[in-house]
């Protein structure tokens, strides 16, 4: 998909398709304003027989508007003037682009970036119409001997930019989310993939051909090197499963020499059935998106490498499978992690804090800057934010900010939750230093507890996106969450530096 930014009148523009906004009752935005002047009051006229629903995201395609040069005009919905808000925008750029994919448009010029949108200025608008159209337009067909849809034959789109002093900061702004785009595109990617194809070894193996592609350092240790390294704690957990474990190190030293990188560990459980701790058959075949935080630090090393950043930057991915094998963990065995901590197993099925602690040592040799973690790494978070938020746990205030303020910029958001001494007195063992869970009253937090016992020589972040990281039900898929967040995190140190 090629995306570029336009200026001048919307209805003078050749395009396959023009998509311009409407509020609910008829009111017309600037650009629709244009064409219904253009066209003689023909946009209004069609309005007026009450074709458009008033829901955000409605659209209405109409061919062949006169005066205009383009051969279709799309009017999407955008709702309550009233109640015009991010969510409402998005909910237009979605309907904007499944309309989009049904016609035969090869090319559309989109009017949107020039909504009047509280607090959101033009190149807000245009990064998230880019990543909206990039995220509409995606298909994991792959491992289909026939994909069920045919691929929309839009090919290119141009942000239309109705002020000039704007345009340079739209055209960054297209850039740097044509770069995040392609991120996610890559993190969905790997999220679905059967756990049979995305095993270690084949992360290993996307590790080594992103780094020939973008020009990183690639290390990718096998079961002999972990076990040098002493990570008890995560060769634990691959001792149940067939697939040997994979330690991948990217390493994107991109900014001053000298300077402190920032790290991002991604947990990289290929397949979860729990272990001898085994989780329930339904929906477990959801369980291959267990490695979504592994496919985020992919994703946000090739973002950061489009946009060619300016920061050094490390991506750590312990993954492995959590299996039952005969040879697997069992609960009340004792491991001792990188760290020398011991860890007592009170349940399998917590496997993914065994492997980040380890990488979270192993982070520690980089003397980073700062450290955040990716992971899907409790159930009990989606009960505390659902499926809209990611959240973030941190040993450090002004990170957590970072990270909150970088969501909030992308619009991956993510709150900050407590991580207070008082929730690691659940972490208690009579025969370990401690055990690696707690009760099931604030799992997400004892489990962010659990993380903090291995991050005390740095300022460290915790994002857990059980919640966020894919979709069930008839729209099941990885999400490519949170590479948005994490981008727009990294470019701000960098712009800071």
């Amino acid at each position: 998909m090629e995306f570029s930014t336009k200026g001048g009148n919307p209805d003078k523009q050749r395009a396959g398709c023009v998509v311009v906004g409407v509020f609910e009752g008829g009111k017309l935005s600037e650009a629709a304003q244009a064409l219904d002047a253009a066209s003689g009051g023909y946009v209004a006229s069609v309005l007026g027989r009450g074709d458009l629903e008033g829901r955000a995201g409605a659209a209405l395609l109409l061919h062949k508007v006169p005066k205009v040069s383009a051969e279709r005009v799309l009017l999407v919905s955008l709702g309550k003037e009233k109640d015009f808000h991010e969510g409402a925008y998005r909910a237009a750029l979605a309907g904007a682009v499944k309309a989009l994919r049904a016609t035969g448009a090869a090319d559309a010029l989109l009017c949107m970036a020039d909504l009047p949108l509280k607090r959101r200025d033009a190149a807000w608008k245009a990064e998230q119409a880019v990543l909206a159209i990039s995220d509409g337009l995606y298909r994991f067909d792959r491992m289909k001997s026939k994909p069920a849809n045919a691929r929309s034959p839009l090919e290119r789109v141009s942000v239309h930019v109705a002020n000039r002093r704007d345009a340079a900061e739209v055209d960054r702004a297209v850039a740097r989310a044509k770069a995040i785009a392609e991120g996610v595109s890559f993190a969905k990617d790997l999220g679905n993939l059967p756990g049979n194809v995305c095993t270690p070894t084949y992360l290993g193996e996307q590790a080594e051909a992103l780094g020939k592609e973008c020009g990183l350092k690639v290390q990718v240790l096998g079961r002999n090197q972990i076990e040098k390294l002493g990570m008890g704690a995560f060769l634990a957990v691959a001792q149940g499963s067939r697939e040997p474990p994979r330690f991948i190190v990217m390493e994107r030293m991109a900014g001053r020499k000298g300077d402190r990188p920032v790290a991002l560990v991604g947990k990289g459980i290929t397949f979860d059935t729990g272990g001898i701790s085994i989780k329930p058959a339904a929906e477990m075949d959801e369980m291959k998106f267990d490695m979504c935080g592994a496919a985020s630090v992919f994703g946000t090393m090739k973002a950061i490498s489009r946009m060619d950043l300016p920061l050094n930057v490390v991506g750590i991915v312990p993954t492995t499978e959590n299996m039952p094998g005969g040879n697997a963990i069992k609960p009340g065995d004792i491991v001792k992690t990188m760290s020398g901590q011991t860890v007592e197993i009170l349940n399998t099925d917590a496997e993914g804090r065994l492997i980040l602690c380890d990488a979270l040592t192993y982070a520690g040799k980089y003397k980073p800057a700062a450290v955040v973690d990716i992971a899907t790494l409790t159930g009990a978070m989606v009960i505390a934010l659902g499926h809209v938020a990611t959240g973030v746990f941190a040993n450090s205030d002004p990170l957590a900010r970072e990270l909150v303020q970088a969501g909030e910029g992308s619009w991956d958001r993510a709150w900050h939750l407590p991580m207070w001494d008082d929730y690691q007195e659940q972490l208690k063992s009579n025969f370990a230093d401690f055990p690696n869970i707690g009760t099931r009253a604030g799992g997400s937090i004892t489990a962010a507890c659990f993380l903090s016992r291995f991050t005390k020589s740095y300022p460290w972040a915790h994002l857990d996106i059980a919640g966020t990281a894919w979709k069930s039900g008839a729209e099941k898929g990885a999400t490519g969450r949170p590479v948005a967040l994490l981008t727009h995190f990294l470019a701000r140190r960098a712009a800071a530096a």
